[in-house]
């Protein structure tokens, strides 16, 4: 085999271990497995930087004692006496085994930090923003939720925030990740004719998800990714201050709202929902597009839902 030739086959698999390695990221792999098993919320907190205490160092050099004096040496000292034990300062103490060190705290302002110290973190910092392009920048740094490091864009809204109706739905898929805003791909042409079926588009309405980031690989975000993110929403929806609020699918109608039921039968209901300002406003449950497109047989009660929903509209605030 020639030089030329041995060097395209080079770049052949050069090429095919990129793609390799690009196909496992797009589907959400973010580290490598080894043979042994790893701790890895204990690696990020033997890493994390201990934090310094008052007053001067303490020297790491350790002072001899003095000589002991011998039985014999010491004036009064009988032949049978024994000689005096170590000064007890300089008996060295093992550890206690009940009180292991605390690891140092994150305040929720980094990827390790514990589920709730990042939703304590959360909702402190979501309470001080008075608009939503200030809560929009908020999550655009926010760290405290693991899943923005594995997404390619933050998906914060899209539409007319002054509406009436805010659509909120689960979480980012692919092309939402892709392009940055909700309901972007075949779910969200599918709530688009849904919504122009009585009347409105993304002009006359606000869309949003309860989790702002895409989790890897399309899966369901876990319930401490969902408590990190809920505070960021509800203030979200506070700012946007809509008149009736649509949860499409079981996890946005759970967590706005509260109930345990499925979405078949939470479904085309209305639950109040409380503002901060202790304002009420209504939420209607319905099925989520995605769902639809796998389920077309129950279109038809997505329809009266949004039978429903145009009716409040038509009857006012």
């Amino acid at each position: 085999m020639g030089p030329m030739t041995a060097q395209n086959a080079d770049h052949d698999a050069r090429a095919d271990l990129i793609s390799y390695l690009d196909f496992h990221v797009g589907a959400g792999v973010d580290a490598t497995l080894d043979e042994q098993p790893h701790d890895r919320f204990a690696e990020a907190e033997a890493v994390a930087p201990a934090p310094a205490l008052p007053g001067p160092a303490p020297s790491l050099r350790r002072e001899a004692p003095p000589p002991r004096e011998r039985a014999d040496e010491r004036p009064g000292a009988g032949p049978d006496e024994t000689p005096n034990e170590a000064p007890l300062a300089f008996r060295r103490e093992l550890p206690s085994r009940d009180a292991p060190p605390e690891p140092a705290r994150t305040y929720g302002n980094a990827a390790n930090a514990k589920p709730g110290e990042a939703a304590d973190d959360a909702r402190a910092r979501a309470a001080e923003m008075k608009t939503l392009d200030e809560l929009e920048a908020l999550l655009r740094g926010f760290e405290g939720c693991g899943l923005r490091f594995t997404a390619k864009n933050l998906v914060f809204a899209d539409g007319n925030p002054e509406a009436r109706v805010m659509f909120v739905g689960e979480a980012p898929g692919a092309d939402e990740d892709r392009i940055g805003k909700p309901f972007m791909g075949r779910s969200g042409q599918l709530l688009d004719r849904m919504m122009a079926a009585i009347g409105l588009d993304r002009t006359t309405s606000y869309v949003s998800n309860i989790v702002p980031w895409r989790p890897p690989g399309n899966r369901n975000p876990t319930p401490q990714e969902v408590s990190i993110c809920r505070p960021f929403i509800e203030r979200q929806i506070e700012l946007a201050n809509p008149d009736i609020l649509v949860c499409l699918g079981a996890p946005a109608t759970q967590t706005l709202t509260g109930t345990k039921d499925g979405i078949l039968k939470a479904r085309g209901r209305f639950y109040p929902y409380r503002l901060g300002d202790g304002r009420e406003i209504r939420a209607l449950a319905t099925l989520h597009p995605a769902y639809l497109l796998r389920q077309p047989v129950q279109k038809r009660l997505a329809w009266r839902d949004f039978r429903m929903l145009k009716a409040a509209l038509d009857a006012g605030p």
